[in-house]
């Protein structure tokens, strides 16, 4: 098709309109949640108990269910519901509304045909992700894989506005990161007791395609720097371990992963942003005895 007309002033306005809609005709649920602030290891993690995560749980299993019996693909983005639907950001991707948002204003970013989620992120992922970042300001983050708490097998990125709580900082592991120490083109940061690798960029005034282009650069850098490997996967390049990466106008982050949960806790890239998502009070309870650090340390590679 040929590259749509995209605006980025344009995007917050049609995510409030269609976020109006999707809620009026129910395709976006609205939920309820409560939000806590666990201190750990110098950064004010943000816990939120979400009762959607059980319902979510339970489309998960459905599909699969449904899946199985009917013994093809179940693909929520193939064909999206008309509902979500924010905007044609590019010829190879599209903007909808989270279903099952937790945070408000969740915008998934996905390819217009199927690709896989375990595939490595290409030029055009990026193309996608910064136009949408011109739009507001957020953070972006990738799932990649189901270990990585992926839900579909269809890559999307995804992206939430900031602040991420009613508390600062924006991005509670902010003040870990500001201590990363370089090392080449990524750094460490001595905070985080896991395998990981961090870059600063500063994408603030540059135009979205050229930011595109730094952020995959710093892209292709953590993922040698934090040896995630790759591996051809119906001769598509693909992850050869599951990570999360963490995207803002200021730096990147990415974390291999060893597990999708601990004791029933699931964790996504957010968590290694400081928000975590519990379903109830035993797991809010267990983040809290554990620590949320521990919890992160616990889900990645040593």
């Amino acid at each position: 098709m040929e590259p749509p007309h995209f605006d980025p002033a344009e995007l917050w306005p049609a995510i409030e309109r269609q976020t109006a809609h999707a809620l009026q005709c129910g395709a976006l649920q609205p939920i309820d949640t409560v939000q806590d602030v666990i201190e750990s290891d110098g950064v004010r993690f943000i816990v939120r108990q979400v009762s959607s995560l059980t319902r979510k749980e339970q489309q998960r299993l459905q599909a699969r269910k449904l899946q199985a019996e009917k013994q093809v693909p179940v693909n929520p983005f193939l064909p999206y519901e008309p509902d979500l639907f924010v905007a044609d950001i590019s010829a190879t991707h599209l903007a909808l509304l989270n279903k099952f948002n937790v945070i408000d204003h969740h915008l998934l970013i996905v390819t217009r045909d199927f690709q896989r989620q375990d595939a490595l992120l290409t030029l055009a992922d990026f193309e996608a992700l910064m136009r949408c970042m011109a739009g507001f300001d957020g953070i972006g983050f990738y799932n990649a894989g189901p270990e990585a708490g992926a839900s579909q097998p269809h890559k999307h990125l995804q992206i939430v506005p900031l602040p991420l709580g009613d508390s600062e900082p924006p991005v509670p592991v902010a003040p870990l990161l500001a201590q990363a120490v370089a090392e080449g083109p990524t750094a460490r940061v001595p905070g985080l007791p896991f395998r990981h690798a961090f870059a600063r960029v500063a994408l603030d005034d540059v135009a979205p395609d050229a930011a595109a282009q730094i952020a995959f650069a710093s892209y292709r850098a953590l993922l040698e720097a934090a040896g995630v490997g790759t591996v051809a996967t119906g001769g598509e390049p693909c992850h050869a371990t599951p990570y999360n990466l963490l995207v803002t106008r200021r730096w990147m982050l990415l974390v291999p992963r060893s597990t999708e949960r601990v004791e029933g806790v699931s964790v996504n890239a957010l968590g290694f942003a400081g928000s975590l998502f519990v379903r109830d009070a035993a797991h809010l309870e267990l983040i809290e005895r554990l620590g949320p650090m521990n919890v992160l340390q616990r889900v990645a590679l040593p």
